[in-house]
């Protein structure tokens, strides 16, 4: 640094200034408040001719021209900072990421921004670099490959690791949590999530000497406690389970964090209560109140003890929150097929799936879990939500268990749908087989390719609505019957209307006369046996025969003669048939 000479006062009677960095720093300030950019520079400039060693006056150079628009100059400054001035600058990496975004030069911006998270202690910008990752990831329409932020030490890892094990790539997430818990050993969250990591691939020892670790440092972590309250109930482990319950059932958090994970945990090991009580305080707070998963939480915890009017008030209130989401009015639905006072069993699970058909699978498999069927309460809750609300294959999924969910009340919403005006024919149609498979005698109307028609439960009404057939033989209809009679119970609505198709299409590409059809019951049962063939149904002759009381050589005839018509069996051969 130059010496700045002083002449005295008494000498010449004035004062020289004291030209230093100091001096010409202050002017740029006073410059740059007038927004005076150019007097500012060439007053920063001094700065620096006074102080080259100083980065902070090649940074305000380097602000002044990126404020005027000189983005290239600025970065070409700011990197002679990095390179011969002060290495350690980490922040002018996060600068020069500003101006190349400036100059719309993305990549570059994204290169200097992820120095910048990935070197810098402090974490001065890091809220101005968030915001900064958001516009390159719209501009570059990509992720932003970030996989640490240093200034954070662990926390934006510990995101990643947890987004890892929602998408159930546990092992990876172990892999991540180890690092993170061996680097910075008071990283307590991270030593939770390990735990559960490990316990959900099945490392139950290595997952209770990481909650052990985590209740060494901090007795009373209520994620852990909480944590380890789940693994003794998947254990089975009620003797360490009941006390551990008792003293949480006890504790009100005051974070909303804190607050979620208790419901939650309350609600896996079956205290359905407490958790509806914390599920509601969640209802009531901040950010919370507004998330239609807690509400559905408190719906179903209500649920699950029996108080089916606090439910419906929670599921109404989700069904305004996330009015895409058709799993409200499911369950909506389900709590009309609940009696009063009644909690269901087994117990709804706290999850909120996308659609109602992945709510239902999963019912399936726990039930499968358990060596059991889907409970029929379920089932016909899906058979008012399909037929009221959802699409075809909906519809047709309910059709089939139709047999364990029937009673009058389904009856009655069925032949509403059979008068809708828009509503597929061809579900109709199994509608109609379905209710006649029930057991339903009574005359209904029905609405088929747009004309209202009365049908008697007895005759079939495929038959009668086909064109080609207007004229139907009543022997063919009593072929058709003795089939259908036989296969109720046995034979889901749309393996039953198939056959009947089946005998149509003979029928309409076969002349059968009257004085042919004899022995009724060996073509009933040479359409039930090609049903069968069709969907890979194990039968032989020798069952149909005993079954339709006709012999097993006339079976075998019939069966022949239906082949020669339809080349069934060669359909059953070739490569692309699969049922």
């Amino acid at each position: 640094m130059k010496k700045n000479k002083k002449v005295s006062g008494e000498q010449h009677g004035i004062t020289l200034l004291q030209l230093d960095a100091n001096l010409f720093y202050e002017r740029a300030i006073r410059s740059l408040d007038r927004f005076h950019y150019d007097k500012a520079l060439k007053y920063f400039q001094k700065a620096v001719d006074y102080e080259p060693n100083n980065p902070i006056n090649y940074c305000n150079m380097a602000g002044v021209l990126s404020e005027i628009g000189k983005y290239g100059e600025s970065n070409h400054i700011l990197q002679k900072v990095i390179n011969e001035i002060d290495p350690d600058m980490t922040e002018c990496h996060f600068y020069m990421a500003n101006n190349f975004a400036n100059m719309e030069y993305f990549e570059e911006a994204e290169r200097e921004l992820l120095h910048y998270l990935q070197e810098d202690e402090e974490g001065h910008f890091l809220e101005e670099a968030e915001e900064m990752i958001e516009l390159l990831q719209y501009e570059l329409e990509r992720p932003t490959p970030l996989t640490k932020v240093k200034a954070r030490a662990g926390v934006y890892e510990h995101i990643r690791a947890r987004e890892m094990l929602e998408e159930g790539k546990f092992l990876e997430a172990i892999r991540l949590l180890e690092t993170i818990t061996e680097e910075t050993p008071d990283f307590l969250a991270a030593h939770n999530n390990l735990a559960l990591a490990y316990y959900y691939v099945g490392m139950t020892n290595d997952a209770k000497q990481a909650i052990e670790a985590v209740l060494k440092q901090d007795p009373a972590n209520l994620h852990a406690l909480c944590n380890l309250a789940i693994f003794y109930h998947y254990e089975g482990s009620q003797d360490k389970l009941k006390p551990l319950v008792a003293m949480l059932t006890k504790l009100d958090p005051f974070y909303q964090e804190h607050l979620f994970k208790l419901a939650t945990t309350m609600g896996i090991v079956k205290e359905h209560a407490a958790a509806l009580r914390h599920f509601q305080r969640l209802t009531k707070q901040g950010e919370a109140k507004k998330d239609p998963c807690i509400s559905h939480f408190a719906a179903v915890a209500a649920c699950n003890i029996g108080k089916l009017e606090l439910a419906e008030k929670f599921w109404l209130m989700t069904r305004s929150m996330d009015e895409q989401s058709q799993l409200p009015q499911f369950f909506l639905i389900l709590l009309k097929q609940m009696k009063p006072g009644l909690p269901l069993q087994p117990s709804l699970s706290y999850s909120y799936f996308s659609t109602v058909e992945e709510q239902v699978e999963a019912w399936e498999q726990q039930a499968r879990e358990r060596g059991e069927q889907l409970e029929s309460i379920f089932k016909r809750a899906y058979l008012f939500w399909a037929f009221q609300y959802s699409d075809r294959e909906a519809k047709l999924k309910a059709i089939n268990d139709l047999d364990v969910c029937y009673d009058a009340a389904v009856e009655d919403m069925l032949k509403q749908y059979l008068l809708k005006q828009d509503e597929d024919d061809y579900v109709k149609r199994l509608v109609m087989y379905a209710l006649r498979s029930m057991g339903m005698e009574d005359a209904f109307d029905v609405m088929l390719g747009g004309k209202l028609m009365q049908v008697d439960a007895q005759r079939v009404p495929t038959l009668e609505s086909s064109s080609n057939l207007a004229d139907c033989d009543p022997l063919w209809e009593r072929v058709a019957e003795l089939s259908l009679a036989h296969t109720a119970r046995r034979y889901n609505a749309i393996w039953q209307h198939d056959m009947i198709t089946l005998w149509i299409n003979y029928l309409s590409k076969g002349y059968v006369s009257t004085s042919k059809l004899t022995k009724l019951e060996a073509w009933a049962a040479a359409l039930e046996y090609l049903t069968a063939k069709l969907y890979n149904k194990p039968i032989t002759y020798h069952e149909a025969a005993v079954r339709y009381g006709t012999s097993i050589t006339t079976i075998s005839k019939r069966v022949k003669e239906i082949d020669a018509v339809l080349g069934i069996k060669s359909k059953l051969k070739a490569p692309w048939y699969k049922r």
